[in-house]
């Protein structure tokens, strides 16, 4: 049979789409055809595109760390983070609310450290404190109770203007023993203050007499001189004054008031009597159920003040 006679056979895609009576090879310069590679400098031809280059990866090795490309190192970069600040509003409340507490805890300490000087005495002097301020708030009860009795007494009187004059000279007598200008007796102590070395100071004095007064003291006399509200204390070039006067050691204190309470307020930790040790003085105390205050201050008219009742 003749090539003429044969039949044409059809193109399927089993047959790999390429008729059998094609004879001659294809060309390799086809189009969308794969042939044989192209070298890797060859030029690009239309329709063809390169991958894109992938940069080589650095060999890992032992080495110092490069520093930024800005040049900063650690250290400006740490300060560069915290400053300025970056606060938010709670971060501020919660700044506020530490420094509130911080200032607590500060005053709290302060004032605890202030009183320090209870916080190392023995039970018996912190009994014998209590029992002082015991006594004072009595003696302030006291008083209140006889004002008012005395005022009671002048309204439910039926002879008010007798009743008047008789707390009127008992008022009298009073102010007579507290201006210096009576004199007076009662229960108390002798308070006697030596000073071998001459080294005690007119504010010691001083010190004393106020705490005397705190005490519930009602006359007091040291050596002639008698004390009363306008007392003043100097310290001359011969020694100390009370109200003009010289006075010599040993001083002699003649305090009128329970001694109850005169004692033991000059006794407490941190009180005259430790305050005379350090400055190498002597305070001898004594009771007494009989003190008699006998030195007298001449009466005096006010130039000014007059009763508000005339």
């Amino acid at each position: 049979m003749s090539d003429e006679e044969l039949p044409e056979r059809p193109v399927t895609p089993e047959s790999g789409g390429v008729p059998e009576s094609a004879g001659a090879p294809e060309r390799a310069d086809t189009p969308g055809h794969s042939g044989a590679p192209e070298p890797d400098d060859a030029p690009a031809r239309p329709g063809k595109s390169l991958p894109p280059e992938v940069p080589a990866a650095p060999a890992p090795g032992p080495g110092p760390a490069k520093q930024p490309a800005s040049g900063e190192t650690g250290r400006q970069r740490l300060l560069a983070g915290l400053w300025p600040p970056r606060l938010s509003r709670a971060q501020l409340i919660v700044a506020l609310l530490l420094f509130v507490l911080g200032l607590g805890l500060a005053i709290q300490v302060r004032s605890t450290s202030d009183s320090g000087a209870l916080r190392g005495a023995r039970q018996e002097d912190l009994v014998r404190i209590l029992t002082e301020l015991d006594n004072r708030t009595q003696r302030l009860q006291d008083e209140k109770r006889r004002l008012e009795t005395q005022r009671s007494e002048l309204e439910t009187s039926s002879n008010q203007a007798e009743e008047a004059r008789k707390q009127t000279e008992q008022k009298a007598q009073q102010l007579g023993v507290l201006a210096g200008t009576v004199a007076a007796q009662g229960p108390g102590i002798n308070l006697t203050i030596a000073d071998p070395k001459g080294g005690l100071e007119a504010d010691k004095l001083l010190d004393t007499l106020q705490e005397l007064r705190a005490a519930g003291a009602e006359a007091i006399q040291i050596n002639d001189v008698r004390v009363v509200a306008d007392t003043y204390f100097t310290q001359g070039a011969d020694g100390i004054e009370i109200d003009g006067h010289k006075v010599v050691q040993p001083y002699r204190f003649k305090v009128i008031g329970n001694p109850q309470d005169l004692e033991p307020a000059l006794n407490i930790p941190g009180g005259v009597v430790q305050t005379l040790k350090k400055e190498q003085a002597t305070a001898d105390v004594v009771r007494s159920e009989k003190i008699v205050v006998d030195a007298l201050r001449p009466s005096k008219q006010p130039d000014y003040a007059r009763s508000s009742s005339q």
